[in-house]
């Protein structure tokens, strides 16, 4: 116990706390053999919900802790494990449309138990599950003491023995006496935990202010896209371009469509007058209309209560040129994306080079990815976005040949299955006889899916007719994503050896 205690708080902890945090851990779980959170986990719980994680701060100091996720009870199978709650730490059960506030940690630094602390850390949360409008707190609770009388009896009735006070297992009465009550035994709950015999109680406090959640606030299950297979064709100028971009978000937004998706280099028409140029002098000069067509593309957001995917087109950083488009939401507000792998070509010929940011783009359809035409041909990319939430992917390309867009057709469809989402390419047709470079185009736009019980057998929900000026619209639904997750034939994300290798953004 320390000597003296003159502030005490209990607050949400912050990226600088890792080293008490770390600290309190090690000690606390000195002799149980459980490992300690790495940094990076504690990131991205901090990031992912961030007045979910909970500390006891003491003169400045965490000294305890409490971690939680936001899950949906539609989605927690009664029997269930840490890993499968976490997501074997992806954390990727945590959604914002839950019902649920579920305890993944909690511990006290030895030297301050007897404080109350815990109990403080209980009531932080039971207040924050009624602000939040949750049904109830879960988690599964350790019984260290089991492994002493695992030989004389099961946990069930070592459980009951604990509740008539005849044997005194300190986590399990700390945990009763905070009102949780015992729903049901969890068996190979956390591994590692030999104290427990790997078993653990899952224990529940009901919220009893929950009003139930109004349909409104859940995001919808159901998204409808709008592919516009865009026809390059001869224009006198910028105003002309917009009148077609106009006509096709018009179109999309009186389908009520939540997306308007654009193909890349859509505004190369406008290239025609520089022709006498070198390529790297007419790229740049296409690059001079990126910032109006952006601003169309905002106002074509609102005006028709679409999300807009301005594809991608070149633009001018200081001299450096890039392939970046712009996601238009239909709020007024915008974000641009870029294109991180070039082509041969596109570094040969313009001098571009691609851009350093990977991430995903929240919507009120939920977060999206957007990788652009030769991204999609590199898995690590998708990967990365599923692993931050994306489950919807948006491939904007131009391709000038038939195997040119295989490429990108065949690495879309792989894309689908192993990070579970949907994926929405979009190209040209058509051509431009005075655009050097891009002269050609071939395009079948199309929604892809994965292969299971859910979704269409080939993998394909919607495509567009060959090389055809049209729009391809498609309704897509999130839910059976989630559902897939967790129960499907194959289990992609779930399944991945963590234990062999993993994937992670370099920092800086």
């Amino acid at each position: 116990m320390p000597e003296s205690i003159h502030k005490v708080l209990v607050e949400p902890i912050t990226l600088e706390d890792y080293a008490d945090v770390r600290e309190s851990m090690l000690s606390a779980y000195e002799d149980s053999g459980l490992s300690v959170w790495g940094e990076e986990t504690i990131k991205k719980l901090i990031k992912l919900f961030p007045e979910g994680q909970l500390g006891v701060r003491v003169d400045g100091k965490i000294v305890a802790c409490a971690l939680t996720l936001i899950v949906d009870s539609v989605n927690l199978k009664d029997k269930h494990s840490y890993l499968e709650v976490t997501d074997n730490y992806t954390f990727s059960t945590h959604t914002r449309e839950g019902d649920i506030l579920y305890g993944i940690e909690m511990f006290v630094h030895p030297k301050y138990r007897g404080q109350r602390f815990g109990r403080r850390l209980y009531d932080a949360r039971k207040q924050l599950c009624e602000d939040l409008n949750l049904k109830a707190i879960l988690f599964g609770g350790r019984i260290p003491h089991y492994s002493q009388h695992s030989s004389e009896m099961k946990p069930r009735t070592y459980i009951e023995a604990v509740r008539r006070r005849e044997i005194n297992d300190p986590v399990l009465n700390f945990q009763l006496s905070n009102d949780f009550r015992p729903v049901r035994v969890l068996q190979g709950y956390l591994p590692g935990d030999a104290h427990s015999m790997e078993y653990a109680v899952l224990l529940r406090w009901d919220n009893v202010m929950y009003q139930g959640k109004p349909t409104h606030e859940r995001k919808q299950q159901v998204i409808r896209l709008g592919l516009i297979q865009w026809q390059m064709r001869t224009v006198s100028g910028i105003e002309q371009l917009f009148e077609q971009m106009e006509f096709f978000v018009d179109t999309l937004g009186s389908y009520v469509s939540d997306f308007a998706v654009f193909p890349e280099f859509f505004n190369a028409p406008l290239m025609a007058p520089f022709k006498e140029l070198s390529e790297p002098n007419a790229i740049r000069k296409l690059a001079e209309f990126a910032d109006p067509i952006r601003q169309k593309g905002c106002e074509l957001a609102v005006k028709y209560n679409v999300n807009v995917i301005l594809g991608a087109m070149p633009q001018l950083d200081g001299d450096t040129l890039r392939n970046v488009g712009y996601l238009c939401r239909r709020d007024g507000t915008y974000e641009p994306y870029g294109k991180v792998h070039v082509t041969p070509s596109e570094r040969d010929a313009w001098g571009m080079v691609g851009v350093d940011t990977i991430k995903t783009y929240d919507t009120d359809c939920g977060k999206i990815g957007i990788l652009i035409c030769y991204d999609v041909e590199f898995p690590e990319l998708g990967r990365l976005l599923a692993d931050q939430g994306m489950r919807l992917l948006f491939v904007p390309f131009q391709t000038d040949t038939q195997n040119g867009y295989v490429r990108v057709q065949a690495c879309a469809k792989a894309r689908a299955i192993e990070n579970e989402c949907y994926v929405a390419i979009v190209g040209s047709v058509g051509n431009l006889p005075r655009v050097k470079n891009m002269d050609i185009q071939f395009s079948q736009s199309a929604v892809y899916t994965p292969a299971d019980f859910s979704f269409p057998t080939n993998g394909v929900k919607a495509e567009a007719t060959p090389n055809s000026e049209m729009v391809l619209i498609a309704d897509v639904d999130v839910s059976l994503l989630r559902e897939l997750h967790f129960y499907g034939s194959v289990r992609n994300l779930k399944d991945r050896r963590k234990d062999l290798y993993d994937l992670r953004l370099l920092e800086g």
